[in-house]
């Protein structure tokens, strides 16, 4: 399955550790996304139509309320890349 770059980029940030934070609004939708790198920094191009890609296609998942991540699934998508951990 072909994902596109800004899917790719996404799930190399989380294979190396980041994580997706959601603030939700009192009706329970999804108010603001923030991709954090393992470095702390904030990745800015993550929109909500790019995270229900990856949310469909089971590359990223939430467990118990916490953060996203990615998935045994996610890390099959992602192509290897030389500074991957």
């Amino acid at each position: 399955m072909d994902i596109s770059r800004a899917e790719q980029r996404i799930l190399h940030l989380l294979a190396q550790g980041g994580r997706i934070e959601i603030t939700r609004d009192e009706n329970h939708r999804i108010e603001k996304l923030q991709l954090i790198t393992r470095e702390g920094w904030i990745f800015s191009a993550l929109d909500l139509i790019t995270f229900r890609k990856l949310k469909q296609k089971k590359a990223i998942r939430s467990q118990a309320g916490k953060p996203y991540r990615i998935t045994e699934r996610g890390l099959v998508l992602v192509r290897a890349e030389q500074d991957n951990r």
